[in-house]
């Protein structure tokens, strides 16, 4: 396990340096500049040119990359071109708090439900109730959670007034994005669980335990459920990462000061350091959920375990 923990971390650090220096070449690409480029005419050349000196633009592509390669090593991800005087890192702090709540609210909403209709729907195969749990997972996916965002605020949030439509004043404002961003969750959780429970519920040995007379309850928890649920944390890490790390649609349309809403400022302003920050940052949780996922399947499955301990 030691030996499979070092070499995952190391190729996690050569993954995020292989997406730091695509990331920083194809952003030099992008149209435009990070400042307004019609105050910049108002200053001499060389004002100008004493402008971009102080960002490090005069520099070759090349210099600019190693030094920001360079600072990057040390753990400063520099300062923001529009956020005049911040340090994106900064930033990514002061805005991963509203997006971390939403995410995880939802994840634990969509991961709640989607597993108790999954085992509804696997239990009470080609029933009234397994075809009303699937009509559930395909109206999630089908319908794209920002169309289900304004459905609510439209509905919810004006007609009915029962919270608020936008912006981020109290608890209650993070209640209508977290339904909006649990529906895709609890879709994809509820498929996965009820496909992998009815597997599981034609092994051998569950056709034993019940031929036994063991409780269903009991089939469920101490079997049923412990196998059928690996190949369910498979997705469930991607879902986790794009949900904690923001959701760049669902913050714009509820005026949610996450780092969701944050990457779409700095993308529309050419912000370099904001974006390659926010991209890394990104990156970084990913592959670092990936890892704790992987290592999670020795918990819920010990035969994982002891073949990875024998390889």
């Amino acid at each position: 396990m030691k030996k499979y923990f070092i070499i995952r971390v190391i190729n996690i650090l050569i993954t995020l340096f292989i997406i730091a220096t695509a990331t920083f070449f194809l952003m030099k690409q992008l149209p435009g500049s990070p400042f307004d480029e019609e105050k910049l005419s108002n200053l001499s050349e060389e004002q100008r040119m004493e402008f971009y000196a102080r960002y490090g633009l005069d520099k070759p592509l090349s210099q600019q990359y190693v030094l920001y390669m360079k600072n990057l090593v040390q753990g400063d991800l520099g300062e923001s071109f529009y956020f005049k005087g911040q340090d994106v890192s900064t930033l990514i702090k002061n805005r991963i708090g509203p997006s971390a709540l939403l995410g995880v609210q939802a994840v634990l909403l969509g991961f709640t439900i989607g597993i108790i209709l999954g085992i509804v729907a696997a239990f009470r195969h080609n029933t009234m109730w397994d075809f009303s749990a699937m009509i559930v997972a395909v109206l999630g996916v089908s319908i794209p959670n920002f169309v289900f965002a304004a459905l609510l605020q439209y509905y919810v949030g004006l007609k009915l007034g029962i919270l608020p439509v936008a912006f981020w004043e109290s608890y209650s404002s993070s209640i209508m994005p977290t339904i909006a961003l649990s529906l895709m969750v609890i879709a994809l959780i509820a498929r996965f669980t009820r496909n992998e429970m009815l597997e599981v519920l034609q092994q051998d040995y569950m056709l034993t335990a019940k031929a036994k007379g063991v409780p269903p309850f009991k089939i469920i928890y101490k079997h049923a459920i412990r196998n059928a649920l690996i190949p369910v944390i498979t997705i469930l890490g991607p879902i986790v990462v794009s949900l904690l790390t923001g959701s760049l649609v669902i913050e714009n349309i509820f005026g949610v000061p996450g780092i969701g809403s944050l990457f779409v400022d700095s993308i529309k302003v050419n912000d370099y350091t904001t974006i390659m920050g926010l991209t890394l940052f990104y990156s970084a949780f990913f592959v670092l959920t990936m890892l704790i996922i992987d290592l999670l399947y020795g918990v819920i499955d010990p035969r994982i375990r002891i073949s990875g301990a024998k390889e």
